[in-house]
Formats: C-alpha cells, structure tokens, sequence
C-alpha cells in the first residue's frame, strides 16, 4: 500500500522546492511518477521561488486523478509516486482520489500546499488532506514577517492595501501586482501592516467591512 503524505506551510518557506527535491530523489533512485499542479504561477510546471522549475501536469477542479492515473497503468506506463503541488487548490473529491490511489494502486502520494487562505480560513482540499493524510508535516523553513517575526498569515493586497474579503482563490504571486501576496505575522496581519505601508505615518486603515 502506498502513503499518502501532507506538507504544508505559508508562503514562501520552500513547499515546491522540497516537492523539486523529492521528485529528483525518487527519479535518481529509478521510481517512476507523475507531477501535479493546479494555478501554479508558472502555468505547466512546478516552480519554487529560489529557481528551479520542472514540467507537471496542470489539473482543474474537474480533473478525475484516479482516472488519470488508471490511464496511464493501463496504457502500460509504471508509475511509482505522485507529486501534488498547490494541492491547497484540489478539491476534497480529488484528495480523496489520492487516498484511494494510494491505497488500492500502491503509489506513494507527496501532496504540498498552504493551509489557510488570504483570510485565515481553511482550503477545502488542505482540510481533507489533514483528515486523510498518513502524516501531516509542517514545514520548518520558517518564512518572515517585514518585521523579521515569523510569519504565520498569507495576506492579500489589491493595490498595496491589504483586504479581508474576495474570492478564496484568486492568483497572484508575491512579487507584486495589482493583486499580491505577503506572508505577515498575526500581529500585523490583523492590523492591516504590510512591508509596503510600514513606513507611513500611523498605521494604514485595511480593506474590511464591519462585522
């Protein structure tokens, strides 16, 4: 029986390099697998923010994983793991699909992605992995804070301010943009303090509704 495993953590603390890493291991030793993505930046790949990059397969929320996989068994392809990035973004149908495909076709099954979203809340697909999951690890590349704490929230900016609200998936990247990412501590999470808006005199009022 395969496993099935969960890495998880914020922004920026090397989930798709050590998906890289583990993919190279297992294809120096002779393993045979398959790379996953879904809205990664770079499109058809799995890319990491320090450079390396490798060709995956892009998914979407109708993709059948099980099928997928049964077709390449049964087109005679070997197939000993699979590498799921931004799995943040798998439904739980699909994560369920990678438990049975761990469990019933014997492949070894490395899932990476974030837990929560822009507004603390959980993934769907990161809550059924930390339900299903053999083992649930957090990663210890701890990214930082502006303020050099680290970092436990992945904030939203839509023109450098921060926002509270929107759809739960919507892409963007950490290097800037009309819609960015910054991974901030709790503190200045809740207030609203990006690395951005630091410097300006008082704290910035964030984007929120009453509630």
């Amino acid at each position: 029986m395969g496993s099935l495993r969960f890495f998880y953590g914020t922004m920026n603390c090397g989930k798709s390099t050590l998906a890289l890493q583990i993919d190279h291991n297992n294809a120096g030793a002779g393993k045979r697998g398959l790379r996953l993505t879904m809205h990664d930046r770079e499109g058809a790949a799995i890319s990491s923010r320090i450079g390396l990059s490798r060709e995956a397969i892009v998914l979407d929320a109708h993709t059948d994983i099980e099928h997928l996989v049964r077709g390449r068994l049964g087109a005679g392809e070997a197939l000993d793991y699979l590498i799921c990035d931004e799995a943040q973004f798998y439904t739980p149908a699909q994560v369920e699909q990678l438990a049975l495909i761990a469990d019933e076709l014997d492949i070894d099954v490395d899932a990476f992605g974030l837990l929560s979203d822009f507004a603390t809340q959980l993934f769907p697909g990161s809550k059924r992995l930390m339900e299903l999951a053999d083992e649930r690890t957090e990663l210890q590349v701890r990214a930082r804070c502006w303020c050099g704490a680290p970092a436990t929230h992945n904030a939203r900016t839509i023109d450098g301010r921060i926002t509270y609200e929107g759809e739960q998936i919507v892409v963007g990247d950490i290097d800037g943009g009309r819609v960015a990412y910054e991974v901030l501590c709790r503190r200045h999470y809740r207030q609203g303090v990006t690395g951005a808006t630091a410097d300006a005199v008082g704290d910035p009022e964030p984007m929120r509704s009453d509630r």
